[in-house]
């Protein structure tokens, strides 16, 4: 259930389909990695898996930075690119969430896809520079290992 649907007042009124991706210019992606326990992947020792990643775009597939703040709840969960934002204010580029193992291999996944896809910002002295690029992808991690075996590795 939703916060609304218990009777949690908020201000305000909710978009169309009470989303994230009822703001302009969001988008939102995911994978998501199932393996039954019945099932084996020959590629981990795990025999199960309910996982996976989820991409946010602040401003779709438009390079353009957003303004960008954060909060530590309670300084237990790992989120990188967390010192550009502090030291900016600023983010440039996709927040990632993933499994608490995979924050790793999401961070540098998503380094690729910035640069195959020009999706980083340009370091300036007089001009630009061509061939350098300055980001830092902000991955969250969220621990799931009630539902998979995060030891299993299953995000590649």
């Amino acid at each position: 259930m939703r916060a609304r649907d218990l009777k949690i007042p908020f201000k305000g009124i909710t978009g169309k389909y009470n989303a994230i991706t009822d703001v302009e210019g969001v988008e939102v992606g995911y994978k998501t990695i199932i393996i039954e326990e019945s099932s084996r992947d020959t590629t981990c020792d795990c025999n199960f898996a309910r996982t996976g990643v989820t991409a946010i775009l602040p401003r779709g597939k438009k390079k353009s930075a957003v303004f960008s703040g954060r909060y530590d709840l309670n300084g237990n969960g790992e989120l990188t690119g967390t010192h550009w934002i502090d030291d900016s204010g600023f983010l440039h580029g996709p927040i990632m969430l993933t499994n608490t193992n995979s924050v790793g291999v999401v961070r540098d996944a998503t380094s690729k896809w910035m640069v195959k896809n020009d999706y980083f910002y340009p370091i300036y002295n007089d001009g630009e520079i061509d061939g350098f690029g300055y980001f830092y992808p902000v991955v969250g991690e969220t621990f799931d290992g009630v539902l998979n075996n995060i030891n299993g590795f299953m995000v590649k």
